[in-house]
């Protein structure tokens, strides 16, 4: 990897060391501005280290008309973070016979995809079963209209994650504030669709990269089984009003002569993973 110690910002000439400071003063954003290399005219981008002196470094990339700012600021911005840790991280790079493009490939093994537009699923399918047949991991990051909140929707599940240290988990990538949220041991409510999570923030630079791939929870303070009485009314509500869940649920009641009171305790107060259905169904159909 070519390092560069200066590099072109509208049409001047500016030191690495010197954009450095000015990040560092806050005076502006890392990656924010268009740097070129004075040889070839390329986009490079700032790698800011603790370890090394800051440099510029050639961005491998082929962007698409319309590609949003949030994702190619995002990609920008955890390439640097990665390169920074020593990662020989790059951008855009084909793989799988040129079907595949990976958002950042950070070794041999690993890839981080950032997704922030809509995508569905069967070309997340699609992605996914390249990434397996070539042996590289696919950690999804998403962008802003993927953030997840409390109430978990379909188009989400697919960018979970399970790793025995932090459980079901899920990324997301902010540029604007400079951080990648990790949301770990993700769960379900028993019945209602309402996630519950831990958080920890990583700021997105050589630090933060550092701190993400180290973090280690503890997850024995969490709380084990949900609200019982929650549940239930939930429950109750969607047989009242007739949704899909209630006369799914209801019509299994009625051919099995239960009603909602005859359901054990433990179908209306155990968690699920993120991608787990509603425990009920399973039972009533057993």
């Amino acid at each position: 990897m070519q390092k560069l110690y200066a590099a072109l910002l509208k049409q001047n000439l500016v030191l690495a060391v010197s954009e450095a400071n000015l990040v560092y003063q806050r005076q502006k954003r890392l990656n924010e501005d268009n740097y070129r290399c004075p040889s070839c005219n390329h986009r490079v981008m700032l790698v800011i280290s603790q370890q090394k002196m800051p440099f510029f470094k050639h961005i491998h990339l082929i962007t698409g008309q319309g590609e949003k700012d949030e994702h190619q600021r995002s990609k920008n911005l955890l390439c640097s973070a990665l390169v920074a840790n020593g990662f020989p991280a790059q951008v855009e790079i084909a793989l799988a016979n040129q079907q595949l493009r990976a958002d950042i490939l950070v070794n041999s093994k690993l890839a981080f995809e950032i997704q922030c537009a809509p995508l569905s699923d069967e070309e997340y399918e699609h992605r996914h079963h390249l990434y397996q047949q070539i042996k590289i991991k696919d950690i999804w990051l998403v962008g802003k209209r993927h953030y997840l909140k409390g109430k978990l929707k379909k188009t989400q599940k697919m960018f979970f994650r399970y790793s025995k240290a932090w459980k079901w988990y899920y990324l997301e990538i902010d540029p604007h504030n400079l951080e990648i949220r990790l949301k770990y041991d993700v769960r379900l409510e028993a019945i209602k669709p309402r996630v519950s999570y831990l958080q920890e923030r990583f700021s997105l630079d050589e630090k933060g990269i550092k701190n993400f791939f180290s973090f280690k929870p503890n997850l024995n303070q969490r709380k084990s089984i949900c609200d019982y009485h929650k549940q239930y009314y939930y429950l109750a509500k969607q047989l009242k009003e007739k949704t899909k869940l209630g006369l799914q649920v209801g019509q299994l009641l009625y051919e099995r002569g239960k009603t909602i009171d005859d359901l054990p305790l433990e179908l209306f107060v155990n968690y699920r993973t993120p991608l787990e259905k509603i425990a009920i169904l399973k039972y009533l159909k057993a």
